[in-house]
């Protein structure tokens, strides 16, 4: 477990099951762990704003807070999974692959756009980002230094934002799943989700100065044994790749003096079927929670 100061925290974005870094990152502040800069994307970032915000608030014991507040609120407000409900809780459990309204989401999805699915644009997020979003704790002169990143459309490239200029669009940027929400317009820019560029970049923790610590939690698959049948199934996994792709090759060329510690997801995450990943389930949620304590508790990898 990281025990030096100042550690840079990396935290990747996988939907629901980002539940699972909150978990890690739970353990190790209740360890000891002191933050010294945060990158995030997807749900990567929805964490690191409520960690960042609660460290200035009431240090790791508000930022444990925060992060709980995240994620009770996705599970009330279904944020992350609107079409289940308590019938579809007894029948399927976290596999929802069986649910005739998922399997209808899979289909449309893959013959409709966003546009086409969605027209008004409605996204479930928004009402939760906007209530828990605390601008004022973010720009204080206690707040760490946090970066939260976005795709954009057009260049495929990396769009970071500061403490300063993090706001709900740009976290909605962030969490913009393509073959659901339309791209979130920024300053005339469209942006998707940030982990198609960087799951997430690191460059962002490696000024002013690089860190003597670098703590990776991933909240997606790194591998997985098999090849994927379905559709979805592929497309993915094909997404997994893509992402991941980009920070192996960053970890590659990360300077020698950087001490790197990762907490992968696989062991976990490899069990569940694709469709966890929209499940707000509260006992869901808490079982991944457990999952990423269990983790912090554990020697962290090295990475590959």
């Amino acid at each position: 477990m990281p025990k030096s100061d100042g550690a840079a925290l990396a935290l990747q974005g996988g939907g629901v099951h980002g539940a699972y870094a909150w978990g890690v990152l739970d353990g190790l502040l209740e360890g000891g762990l002191r933050v010294g800069r945060v990158c995030g994307v997807s749900s990567g970032a929805l964490v690191g704003v409520m960690l960042v915000q609660g460290l200035v608030k009431d240090g790791p014991a508000g930022a444990r807070r925060e992060m709980r507040r995240l994620w009770d609120r996705v599970s009330q407000a279904n944020a992350l999974n609107p079409m289940q409900g308590g019938l579809e809780r007894w029948l399927w459990g976290t596999d929802l692959g069986a649910n005739l309204l998922w399997q209808g989401m899979e289909t449309a999805l893959r013959m409709f756009s966003p546009a086409q699915l969605n027209p008004f644009g409605h996204n479930p997020l928004r009402a939760v980002v906007a209530d828990l979003l605390d601008h004022d704790a973010l720009i204080h002169p206690s707040a760490v230094p946090l970066t939260v990143a976005a795709t954009d459309v057009e260049t495929g490239g990396s769009m970071q934002w500061g403490n300063r200029h993090i706001t709900v669009e740009v976290l909605l940027a962030s969490c913009c799943l393509p073959f659901i929400f339309h791209a979130v317009e920024i300053d005339g820019r469209s942006y998707w989700d940030g982990g198609y560029s960087g799951n997430p970049p690191l460059a962002p923790l490696l000024r002013p100065k690089p860190p003597r610590e670098l703590v990776l939690i991933r909240a997606q698959s790194a591998t997985r044994p098999g090849a994927p049948s379905t559709p979805a199934e592929i497309l993915n996994r094909l997404n997994e790749i893509a992402c991941h792709g980009i920070l192996d090759a960053e970890l590659a060329s990360l300077p020698s003096s950087i001490a790197v510690s990762v907490y992968d997801a696989d062991e976990v995450l490899n069990r569940l079927p694709l469709s966890s990943k929209f499940n707000a389930d509260t006992a869901f949620l808490t079982q991944l929670f457990e999952a990423g304590r269990s983790a912090a508790r554990a020697p962290a990898a090295d990475p590959v």
